[in-house]
């Protein structure tokens, strides 16, 4: 069986097609621009027109999803699919059976189908990107929470909440790639869309004063929220995904820091890169086909 599958995001869209047993036949990616909801619908639309062998849809989305009703109470960067029966939405047009689960659970389903942790009854992923997800194994199974929003690690604080709102002094605000790259573009003058994430570590590795302070400082904050999983849920390991964990030497670089924390031994990177998505929205298609 074929499964047309899709990894949503606020800026691309990838997409794939997978087989049952987790063989990529073919993929691609679509550049989304401004989070447009409407865009990713197109592109999903016309990948299936394009792929009539598929019997199937697989989707890993942003945002509080449910997974059994493939509803969308909140999509995250994607402010379209907020309140979106986006499973109901795609089988009227396609007459395809769907699944769909949040993009951080995929991660983790394709870890434990054919990853480092298929091992493993106790582990996490926390991803790095333009905010910071997670998911949570425990006791052989995915905790998903009483309203699908288990693992929103880029919520806890890094810092004692001060004066102003309490988002300010969470992962989110403090320690994600968009937040280096504006904290570089404030310091240096230059626009905010010319600067990424590898321009930054490029001048950390070549000793720029500026980026060894931002890089540092950002190292420190994803230290806190991992040490404060470590010791919330004594995991055997977490696995860590987002584009920057596959630049060479990161992995490195973090545990040096992390080893302060005393908690270097227990992070390790995710197996699967940018196809993680795709396959861990497979593995829940199959979860589900089998229900």
């Amino acid at each position: 069986m074929h499964i047309a599958a899709f990894d949503i995001g606020g800026t691309a869209l990838k997409m794939g097609i997978v087989t049952q047993q987790g063989e990529i036949l073919a993929k691609e990616k679509a550049t989304i621009t401004d989070s447009d909801g409407d865009q990713i619908l197109q592109h999903i639309m016309s990948w299936i027109t394009s792929h009539p062998e598929c019997e199937g849809i697989a989707i890993s989305a942003p945002g509080y999803v449910n997974p059994h009703t493939g509803f969308i109470e909140m999509g995250g960067a994607i402010r379209k699919f907020d309140n979106f029966a986006i499973k109901a939405w795609l089988e009227e047009r396609t007459s395809l059976p769907v699944a769909i689960e949040n993009d951080a659970n995929c991660v983790l389903l394709a870890e434990r189908w054919r990853g480092k942790a298929s091992e493993m009854s106790d582990f996490l992923v926390l991803t790095i990107g333009t905010g910071i997800g997670g998911a949570i194994f425990c006791n052989n199974q995915l905790v998903r929470g009483a309203r699908f929003r288990g693992g929103e690690f880029g919520y806890m604080f890094t810092e004692r909440p001060g004066t102003r709102h309490p988002t300010h002094y969470t992962m989110n605000a403090t320690c994600t790639l968009r937040v280096l790259r504006r904290r570089y573009s404030q310091h240096t003058g230059k626009p905010l869309d010319d600067v990424s994430g590898e321009e930054i570590f490029d001048a950390y590795d070549a000793g720029d004063a500026t980026c060894q302070r931002l890089v540092e400082d950002f190292f420190n904050g994803i230290g806190a929220g991992l040490y404060n999983l470590v010791n919330l849920f004594d995991p055997q390991t977490i696995l860590l995904g987002g584009g920057i964990t596959e630049r060479p030497g990161f992995l490195a670089q973090l545990k040096q820091h992390l080893a302060w924390f005393g908690i270097d031994d227990y992070i390790d990177t995710v197996s699967h890169g940018n196809d993680a998505g795709l396959l861990g929205a497979v593995y829940h298609f199959n979860q589900q086909s089998e229900r």
